[in-house]
């Protein structure tokens, strides 16, 4: 009998405010993901008017299997989250940010990263607005990629080594279902921001032996970082009293540094792309 075949990540959007930055996001996950990959576009009562024609014109043309959510009234950006991670079982799940911009290839690259390692529970890629991922320097937010199909190139060439991240990252993070649930998901109660509440999951996750690993074969643009909410940095501290002077010497060390010259000089070396190549490698 042969193996079943790995069940293919949901791409879950939480939809925001910010219009322009919403098309954007979408128009490039479509032309930077395979076709018929599970979407599911997730609305906390956050888009208006023209932010919901856009969603529903991208779903009527998109190659994308995707579907759109809406709540009537806005619960807060980790509950909601929290609810849809909860109604995706035990799936592994893409969360791209709504302001976020991904290379070609960017999904299979992640998928990469978890097939190669059962340990690794959150995958996050580089981005220019990363934090401790951030490129081309560490904790900087640097402008939108010039050109991203050819980052995302750059990116694909590298060695795949999957180094520790102190955390995952918001800008875009694959979940491994399994160890989401087994951690007992993203705490609701204490964070109201998914920038927060992720933090503290990467940390339960790293607490119960899993790792959270940089992709450093993918990139994910964003116009900027995510934020906390009020209250969440305090909360966070309680809990994790290290956290921040961990952070601090993660930035300071730079145990990345290597892996940054080799993309930037991965990136001066890329040739043009081959025809729908990143998509499917």
């Amino acid at each position: 009998m042969s193996a079943a075949a790995p069940v293919e990540p949901i791409v879950v959007v939480p939809v925001g405010a910010d219009d322009d930055a919403l098309d954007a996001c979408l128009a490039a996950l479509d032309a930077a993901t395979p076709a018929g990959t599970p979407v599911w576009l997730a609305d906390d009562a956050q888009a208006g008017p023209r932010g919901y024609a856009i969603v529903e014109r991208w779903i009527a043309r998109t190659r994308l299997r995707a579907d759109y959510t809406r709540r009537q009234r806005g619960i807060g950006e980790a509950a909601h989250l929290d609810e849809v991670l909860k109604a995706c079982g035990d799936a592994d799940v893409a969360v791209l940010a709504p302001d976020a911009v991904p290379a070609p290839g960017w999904l299979a690259r992640l998928g990469d990263c978890f097939a190669a390692d059962g340990a690794i529970a959150t995958a996050t890629p580089w981005s220019n607005a990363g934090e401790a991922a951030s490129w081309p320097r560490i904790g900087e937010i640097a402008p939108m990629p010039d050109d991203l199909p050819a980052l995302g190139r750059a990116a694909a060439a590298m060695p795949a080594q999957y180094p520790e991240l102190p955390a995952a990252i918001g800008h875009a993070v694959l979940l491994r279902g399994t160890a989401r649930r087994r951690a007992g998901g993203l705490d609701t109660a204490s964070y109201g921001s998914w920038y927060a509440a992720l933090i503290d999951l990467s940390l339960r996750l790293a607490g119960l032996g899993w790792r959270n690993a940089l992709c450093e074969t993918a990139f994910v643009a964003r116009r900027g970082e995510g934020r906390p909410a009020d209250g969440d940095m305090d909360a966070l501290n309680a809990r994790w009293p290290d956290w921040h002077s961990r952070l601090a010497h993660y930035l300071m060390q730079d145990p990345l540094r290597d892996a940054r010259t080799r993309l930037g000089a991965s990136l001066e070396r890329v040739g043009p792309p081959e025809p729908q190549r990143d998509l499917f490698a």
